[in-house]
């Protein structure tokens, strides 16, 4: 696991990274596929921050936390990272895909844009078709999806709602969060 520790209005001593990467051993035990953790401290006056955020996977899992002693902030923001992990983790293995019969078959195609003069009248649009692609869509709920992009680093899913009986698309946000395009009917 790669750690980064930085310390804002402060210098991180050696025993302070020596608690913290012991402390991220401790998730790296529960969660074996942490690959970086990036930590902040700072001091603002009689407050000592810590912030964990922690990269695995292809999920991002931040945690803050501050008290009057650093050393118990940086306890604090362990903990609640292991919490979340293993909320993550119940939630990984209570996930039940749907069965294959279920499944639906959806073509998807990539048409390109015509660069000619006469504005394309003469092609036909299956001339213009790069890449043809079948997908097989199961059905989720849109926790599931977003479960699911969660664990793959795409910027969308395609998939189909088992609770509108719709083909939606699960895209992310540049702010971290998702969007939803439902059809409207």
């Amino acid at each position: 696991m790669r750690v980064s520790i930085a310390g804002r209005h402060m210098d991180v001593s050696d025993a302070l990274k020596s608690h913290i990467e012991e402390g991220l051993d401790k998730i790296r035990t529960h969660y074996d596929r942490a690959m970086e953790a990036d930590v902040v401290l700072t001091v603002e006056k009689h407050r000592h921050i810590a912030e964990i955020t922690l990269h695995a996977n292809g999920i991002r899992i931040h945690s803050k936390d501050s008290s009057g002693d650093m050393y118990a902030s940086v306890d604090s923001v362990i903990d609640k990272l292991l919490k979340q992990l293993r909320k993550y983790r119940d939630r990984i293995s209570k996930y039940e895909p749907r069965t294959i019969r279920d499944g639906r078959e959806f073509v998807h195609q990539v048409i390109a844009a015509d660069d000619s003069e006469d504005g394309g009248a003469e092609t036909s649009a299956a001339s213009r078709i790069i890449l043809r692609e079948e997908i097989s869509m199961k059905p989720m709920s849109a926790d599931e999806a977003v479960m699911q992009i969660e664990l793959t680093e795409d910027e969308f899913l395609v998939f189909h709602n088992a609770d509108t009986s719709q083909v939606n698309v699960l895209y992310r946000r540049r702010d971290g969060s998702y969007g939803l395009i439902e059809p409207k009917i």
